[in-house]
């Protein structure tokens, strides 16, 4: 008999800051009674819900479960920096920019559009407010003459992509962010900023109006049964004819692309809400987003809106191949938003930080993607490279539009993908990735 067991499951670091800050939402259940399925997905993130939204679009008749672990939007989704970007955003880079290569990167962009374009389509029917849902563009930040020539070089690789872009200047960067850090920005307008948690429970709320989504029922292991599958939790049972794998990472907790997949934890802090006396010192824009210009750098956002005027800090990273962190390792992340934060506001010294955490993500060494049929049935949209909301989204779409369609251009864009290689073996992996890590954030330096 054919059986998958999951090794472990999902534990996360610290609280979900964006989760943290919302009213209070209606629980949806538990899965507590063996139940019947045309297809289960296993995982309530980007790609879960995606997949389950492009499968009713296309196939209402489709009887849909989906099974999270957590409460939706208390895990990896919902621990996002919030950027839904359509550029080409190679983390591994200089600059963003890769080396894939003017046509490679035209088609990513298209693909991310779509992405983009899906969700949209959701903020807009649900209508969600600016302050979840808001096609602001973002901004790369430069600190240093090195992050200035990495804006340049973006710039001069956009501009033979035909993609509008505005470089700025240190004056209309503080003028934005109402920091004396930043000495260039280099502004790109299609990047949707989202609050993750904000989307993910109104996404899932959606869809349990139109599918059967349960929380806090996390999947153990499936097992063949007949011409399907045995899907358990530690409540109940789904007898399903297909399983979609949206669970990233943990996709290698079944015992699928063991060794091939690369399990980093991104920490954050958040600060408490803004006073008005903070507001009016700190100046500049009430909402605004920056990645730096060097990738291994720190991303801040500001926001606004219902859960009052807020910063974000997201640096530090850490190679978890338990993919979970230490309470410790959340301490030490904290203690440099802390100095990274009075770096770029020395003006709000006082200002505390009220939420801190970590959430997961999961690459491969070649930035391939974790997708197809994995065995009879068995389906994987995982493995989106630390962009996981446009690709999470994508991958949901192509995964559902694979099962109901037999494929799509998104799906064969991740079916055409190499296979992820293997990883070194223990504890070579970890000094390495960890090494390496800790060398790209000092050679970040102000970024």
């Amino acid at each position: 008999m054919t059986e998958y067991t999951a090794r472990r499951l999902p534990r996360q670091t610290g609280p979900a800051g964006w989760n943290a800050i919302l009213q209070p939402r209606n629980i949806l259940p538990q899965l507590q009674n063996n139940i019947s399925a045309d297809i289960t997905i296993v995982g309530g993130g980007f790609a879960g819900l995606s997949a389950a939204r492009r499968l009713h679009q296309l196939d209402p008749s489709l009887k849909i479960v989906l099974l999270e672990a957590g409460r939706f939007a208390d895990g990896s989704a919902g621990r996002n920096s919030g950027f839904m970007i359509d550029l080409p955003h190679d983390l591994a880079s200089e600059n963003y920019a890769g080396d894939g290569g003017l046509e490679a990167d035209r088609a990513t962009i298209a693909l991310n559009r779509k992405a983009i374009g899906f969700a949209t389509d959701f903020a807009q029917d649900y209508g969600l407010p600016d302050e979840m849902f808001d096609p602001c563009g973002k901004f790369n930040a430069a600190a240093t003459h090195a992050g200035d020539k990495h804006n340049r070089d973006f710039a001069t690789h956009l501009e033979r992509l035909g993609e509008p872009f505005k470089l700025l200047d240190q004056g209309e960067m503080r003028e934005i962010t109402g920091s004396p850090h930043y000495t260039s920005g280099l502004y790109a307008p299609g990047t949707v900023m989202i609050q993750p948690a904000g989307y993910v429970r109104a996404l899932a709320s959606h869809m349990a109006t139109l599918t059967n989504l349960f929380e806090q029922s996390p999947v153990t292991g499936f097992q063949k049964q007949g011409v399907g599958w045995l899907v358990k939790t530690p409540a109940a049972q789904v007898a399903t004819g297909r399983i979609i794998l949206a669970n990233n990472g943990h996709l290698e907790s079944f015992g699928f692309f063991q060794r091939r997949l690369m399990h980093i934890c991104l920490y954050a802090s958040m600060t408490e809400p803004l006073t008005p006396e903070q507001i009016s010192t700190l100046g500049g824009q009430s909402r605004w987003s920056v990645t730096p210009a060097d990738p291994m750098g720190t991303s801040v956002r500001r926001i606004s809106g219902s859960y009052g005027d807020r910063v974000l800090i997201r640096t530090c990273s850490s190679f978890q191949p338990t993919m979970e962190a230490s309470s410790k390792r959340l301490q030490s992340a904290g203690r440099v938003h802390d100095l990274k934060f009075l770096e770029r506001f020395p003006n709000l010294p006082d200002l505390r930080m009220e939420h801190r955490w970590g959430g997961m993500l999961c690459l491969s060494r070649n930035g391939s993607a974790a997708f197809g049929e994995l065995a009879q049935g068995v389906f994987s949209a995982c493995c989106q490279n630390g962009l996981g909301i446009a690709r999470g989204t994508l991958q949901g779409m192509g995964v559902a539009e694979l099962l109901v369609n037999g494929g799509s251009e998104i799906a064969d864009h991740f079916l055409e993908q190499p296979m992820p290689p293997r990883l070194p073996p223990e504890p070579l992996a970890s000094l390495g990735a960890n090494s390496y890590l800790a060398w790209k954030e000092w050679r970040s330096g102000k970024e």
